[in-house]
């Protein structure tokens, strides 16, 4: 049995009248880079604020590196990193001031300090930045002086909240290069996220919605629990014909993608291709196919139950 980072308990955090979390309970291993999949209001952001001790649930309980919580968050400081949605540090400094003043919080010691800020301009592509502005720094650099900052004390887990929703598809995938380095070296990463594609590069994903989980598992697993419930559909008029479909009691969603509509079936359904045929019998020249499931699917499903 793998070992364990954190382990979520019946977690619920109210604002007032509102549950951002609702009876959460998750298991994450270490060792993995771990996704919280949700659109805005679903709650990640929460979760990673209760998980660190930023916040204190309403009800329920966590252990996080051995550290129990609601109680013990100043044990934690010193083995997690935090990389909030926006640009946190300070603009007015340099690159290699806002280093300097990070590790000095983090207490870490003279020599150890100059080695560790040296080990990330380099590795992070930030040496010819060093003397520059934080404020004059491009997206992509902000980022990776961002990331950079957050493990200059070598955290064994770090939270990302949602750290490239505003960079380039290149710079992302960069970036991501160089979270898979950290993990070789150890770390677990909890990571959240409203992108698929961002959301299928983790080892695991727990589907967010309203504050509940809808579904966990790994990417390939959530697919395949979802197969036989994806049709494809091709033909003409599709915008007629999806506003047909998605007024059929046995269909949870219909989108179309270019030529083609994409229809979800409930999970209810035992052979979906039929069901989306037997709806499509005043259309004798358009074709449906199953079709295998892709995350997008998957989330629309989860959620589409959820909301049920």
């Amino acid at each position: 049995m793998s070992e364990t980072v954190a382990t979520v308990v019946g977690m619920t955090r109210r604002f007032g009248t509102n549950t951002a979390v609702d009876a959460l309970d998750l298991t994450i291993p270490k060792g993995v880079v771990y996704g919280l999949l949700g659109p805005n209001g679903s709650g990640k952001t929460t979760v990673m604020r209760l998980l660190t001790g930023l916040l204190t649930p309403s009800e329920g309980r966590a252990e996080v590196l051995g550290t129990r919580l609601p109680g013990n968050a100043e044990a934690l400081k010193r083995q997690v990193g935090y990389m909030t949605q926006g640009f946190t540090y300070y603009r007015d400094l340099t690159v290699f001031e806002n280093l300097r003043f990070i590790a000095e919080i983090h207490d870490l010691p003279a020599r150890r300090k100059r080695h560790r800020i040296d080990e990330l301009l380099e590795a992070y592509d930030l040496r010819e930045q060093a003397g520059r502005l934080a404020g004059a720094l491009s997206g992509g650099q902000r980022q990776r002086l961002a990331l950079a900052a957050t493990v200059i004390h070598e955290p064994k887990l770090l939270f990302l909240d949602e750290p490239t929703s505003a960079v380039d598809p290149e710079t992302r995938r960069g970036f991501w290069e160089r979270l898979f380095d950290l993990v070789d070296l150890g770390t677990t990463m909890i990571v959240s996220t409203h992108l698929m594609d961002e959301a299928e590069r983790c080892h695991r994903i727990a589907i967010l919605d309203r504050g509940r989980k809808c579904a966990d598992g790994s990417p390939r697993e959530l697919m395949e629990k979802a197969e036989g419930r994806v049709v494809e559909v091709a033909g003409d008029d599709l915008r007629h014909i999806g506003r047909e479909l998605a007024e059929h009691p046995d269909i949870a969603s219909v989108a179309q993608i270019g030529a083609r509509l994409r229809v979800l079936v409930a999970g209810a359904v035992t052979n979906s291709e039929a069901t989306v045929a037997q709806a499509l019998r005043g259309h004798p020249d358009v074709s449906p196919r199953a079709v295998r499931p892709n995350l997008e699917d998957v989330f629309v499903l989860a959620t589409h139950g959820a909301a049920r």
